[in-house]
């Protein structure tokens, strides 16, 4: 098993799909690493020899930020948007779309379970 920026990356899988396993890795950035290293796409993981994956690292760690390190940016600008008040960190304090997305309807994965509001379902006869 290969391990490439402190992920394991699965032995079975084409290496275009395995590189995808790291934060920070798509498959556009995948089959430019690729490119660069030589290596064929459709090879497997596990029949990829030393040199390779060396290469894969040293491309990896040189031109790409991936991990921790892109995580803890991303953290950090966030962060930095609701210290300075603007639009978007107000819309992450709230847990709310941030970029222009309706919330009338739809908008569930970031508000969350929809709650009922009081007063709006129909009363039960109640028996007197």
């Amino acid at each position: 098993m290969a391990r490439i920026s402190g992920v394991t990356i699965p032995a079975e899988k084409q290496v275009h799909v395995a590189l995808t396993y790291i934060y920070g890795i798509g498959p556009k950035h995948s089959r430019d690493i690729l490119a660069a290293a030589n290596i064929e796409p459709t090879t497997r993981v596990k029949n990829l020899t030393e040199a390779e994956e060396q290469k894969l690292r040293e491309i990896i760690d040189r031109d790409y930020t991936t991990e921790g390190d892109l995580q803890r940016l991303v953290t950090n600008n966030i962060k930095r948007l609701k210290d300075v008040g603007a639009y978007r960190g107000l819309r992450h304090k709230a847990g709310l779309p941030v970029n222009g997305q309706r919330t009338r309807t739809n908008a569930r994965t970031r508000k969350g379970k929809a709650i009922a509001v009081g007063g709006t379902q129909k009363k039960a006869a109640s028996k007197t």
